[in-house]
């Protein structure tokens, strides 16, 4: 009697023991203690994830917001550590303009070891510039703010224009762009150059602009030959005695000696 009552115990106490286990729990010294849980599975963190590329911050400054036609601009931006606040002193860099809604490289280079980006350029026209820091290990690409630079209309920038169209051949009552009779040359140059506009015959233009003595007359001004008090043909002062013109039927549009002393000046930029 005595052997199986102990008998039937241990096999309780076997029972018990497994059904605690499958239900993660365990018999200790006559305490029911549950097992501890599985603990959550550690995050596997990669090399990138572990070194998260920073972003700049930057500030900018240009030499001038108002050119001269012919002259350059430096644009210059510092970029600096987001934790530090130093600045940073590395770096590939370039010069992007914007005309026309589209933004182009034009200059390139490298951060100097005192933290200036600075680059220059030569703009004919009114543009928007930014200077953008290239991507690296450390730190994301990164623009600066856009910085607008006008080109005032000038002597230079009229003589260039007129300039560009050399060897253009003579055609009467033509206004370009490939062929120019010599009003139509005169009126295509100052409307393009300097958004000006003149009348197509030279007898016209003379009126325009405002007047300026002989001895005065500067690069990009206007020449209205004459006879008597009629305007018979125009041509664009090019300096040291010469212009540029489309002279007659045959001839191309060249710098030209100018001829005689019968002509009237109008500075019209």
């Amino acid at each position: 009697m005595h052997e199986q009552s102990s008998s039937r115990r241990r096999r309780l106490s076997v029972g018990t023991s497994t059904a605690a286990l499958s239900l993660g729990l365990c018999l200790c010294a006559g305490q029911l203690i549950s097992t501890p849980a599985a603990s959550a599975a550690t995050p596997v963190v990669t090399a990138a994830q572990a070194k998260v590329k920073l972003t700049p911050t930057v500030k900018t400054s240009v030499s001038t917001h108002t050119l001269a036609y012919g002259k350059r601009v430096r644009v210059t931006a510092r970029f600096f550590d987001p934790k530090t606040g130093k600045v940073i002193t590395s770096g590939q860099i370039k010069l992007q303009g914007n005309r026309g809604g589209k933004w182009t490289n034009w200059a390139g280079g490298k951060i100097s070891k005192n933290g200036n980006a600075t680059l220059s350029a030569a703009p004919h026209t009114a543009v928007t510039f930014r200077i953008v820091r290239m991507g690296t290990g450390t730190y994301k690409v990164k623009y600066s703010q856009s910085e607008r630079v006008t080109v005032r209309n000038t002597g230079a920038r009229i003589l260039a224009e007129a300039k560009s169209h050399t060897g253009a051949l003579y055609k009467f009552a033509a206004a370009g762009p490939k062929r120019f009779d010599c009003s139509g040359f005169t009126m295509y140059v100052y409307k393009k150059a300097a958004g000006k506009s003149l009348p197509h015959k030279a007898n016209s233009q003379q009126h325009y602009g405002k007047a300026v003595s002989k001895s005065a007359k500067q690069v990009g001004d206007l020449i209205v030959f004459r006879s008597g008090s009629y305007g018979y043909h125009a041509g664009i002062y090019a300096g040291s005695g010469y212009m540029y013109d489309s002279p007659h039927t045959g001839a191309r549009v060249g710098k030209h000696k100018i001829y005689g002393s019968s002509y009237v000046v109008r500075r019209l930029v």
